[in-house]
């Protein structure tokens, strides 16, 4: 009896045990995917940190968890366009299974280097004019993503500078080339816009931060001018060292990145990137679960900011209206 006992113990054993060997063949076999990460940054800016850990958080949310079965490889290439292309060729020789972008110029590198790889771009202006898709509805090609401020933006901007120093009657816009290669989709409606505000529309391009102090230096020789940073990469890079010029030469700015605002800047308005970049994992787990980007439209912000530093519109003497600051989602004391 005890050895019928023994045997039957042994059966449900061997039963139990075999009855979990293809959960753990899965396990052992399931594929770990990897995403490749290539940002126009440092990795010492916190905001470009910022963004990049909403994408990761987006697809931790999704179930991919870096260690189990996703692998992601940071790679920051900052402004050099030359460390970009390197890091470009070194990612696509990898054969990731996606490539996660930011900007303008290290999507356009990227696209140079492979038109099969998957591509999602989390932030950059006008894809079709620059050629990254055939149409926002059906991007045709290997990249989709989500877009940065429209163009008519620039006239928001003006009327904001306007609305906070009332008595600014020409405006500066500048921007990097490299960083910007779109600027003319920017220029015409700022153009526009200011014939419309009565002010003189100034276009100052730029290539580093002492190009840019030079243009604020000409500028704040004449009164009541304001300056506008153009949407790019440019401002993100060296929001502080722009601040700070700002401040030193009195000029009111506004600005395309909420950081600037937040380092003193007087004003900024944008879109949420970190809700981009987040978003942008949603588009990450669909091609990685076999979707193709040619069939994911290109999608646009849903979340815009308006933050208005206080302290600095008192250290210019500029009264900030009531209603504009109740109008805004974050206002700085």
């Amino acid at each position: 009896m005890a050895n019928q006992i023994r045997r039957r113990d042994i059966i449900l054993t061997l039963g139990s045990t075999a009855a979990t060997w293809p959960l753990r063949a899965r396990a052992q076999t399931q594929r770990v995917r990897r995403i490749a990460v290539l940002v126009a940054y440092t990795e010492d800016n916190a905001e470009a940190r910022r963004w990049v850990t909403a994408f990761r958080d987006g697809l931790k949310d999704l179930g991919w968890v870096e260690g189990r079965n996703l692998r992601i490889d940071y790679l920051w290439g900052g402004t050099d366009l030359s460390a970009l292309q390197r890091l470009a060729k070194d990612i696509v020789a990898s054969s990731p299974d996606l490539i996660f972008t930011s900007g303008s110029p290290a999507t356009k590198i990227l696209q140079q280097e492979t038109r099969t790889i998957p591509i999602v771009f989390g932030n950059l202006v006008d894809p079709v004019g620059q050629g990254f898709v055939a149409s926002l509805a059906r991007p045709g090609g290997n990249i989709t993503g989500f877009v940065n401020l429209e163009p008519s933006v620039t006239g928001k901007y003006l009327e904001l500078l306007k609305e906070i120093a009332p008595g600014v009657v020409r405006v500066a816009i500048f921007y990097n080339p490299a960083t910007a290669p779109y600027h003319e989709i920017y220029i015409k409606p700022f153009d526009a816009a200011a014939a419309s505000l009565g002010v003189v529309s100034i276009v100052a391009p730029v290539r580093d931060l002492a190009e840019l102090e030079s243009v604020m230096a000409t500028q704040a020789r004449e009164p009541n001018t304001g300056l506008l940073s153009m949407p790019s990469g440019f401002e993100i890079a060296n929001y502080k060292e722009i601040v700070a010029l700002a401040a030193r030469y009195r000029l009111p700015a506004i600005y395309s990145n909420i950081t600037s605002a937040r380092a003193g800047g007087l004003l900024a308005y944008s879109n949420d990137v970190t809700d981009n970049y987040h978003r942008a994992a949603v588009y990450a787990d669909r091609i990685l679960k076999g979707e193709k980007p040619a069939d994911l439209p290109v999608q646009f912000p849903v979340k815009f900011q308006l933050v208005i530093n206080l302290k600095t519109a008192n250290a210019l003497g500029l009264n900030v209206p009531l209603l504009l600051q109740q109008r805004a989602g974050e206002v700085i004391e």
